[in-house]
């Protein structure tokens, strides 16, 4: 138990700064109007999802690894909170087009990122 525990923290750790370093990148690339940087994590971390997930139930992988990459690295890389955030940003603002374009690009660019990570190895 103790070591899942420590692989969880761990992948946590490397996921957050993994995190952090992708969004700050593609924010400092692209103007900020839009946080192209969590949108991009978010789909970035679906497809790993998606194809970590794929390939686990194709080839079998140890809880210890499951634990690391998939609640761990994974799931600190991916980010509701700032997502729900920026989205209520958006709506203190007024500004509706961004708040309903941040949400819909998030739930389909994700949703068809893990699938086609799925598809992989299928």
């Amino acid at each position: 138990m103790i070591g899942t525990i420590l692989a969880v923290g761990f992948g946590g750790f490397l996921g957050a700064i993994s995190r952090m370093l992708t969004s700050s990148f593609f924010n400092k690339i692209i103007p900020h109007d839009f946080p192209y940087g969590t949108l991009l994590v978010n789909i970035i971390g679906s497809f790993l999802m998606g194809l970590f997930f794929s390939y686990a139930s194709s080839k079998g992988v140890h809880i210890f690894t499951k634990s690391l990459i998939s609640t761990g690295f994974l799931s600190a890389f991916t980010t509701f909170s700032t997502f729900s955030y920026e989205n209520l940003l958006f709506l203190q603002s007024g500004d509706y087009f961004h708040f309903f374009l941040n949400i819909i690009l998030n739930v389909i660019l994700c949703l068809l990122a893990v699938w086609i990570g799925f598809l992989i190895f299928k």
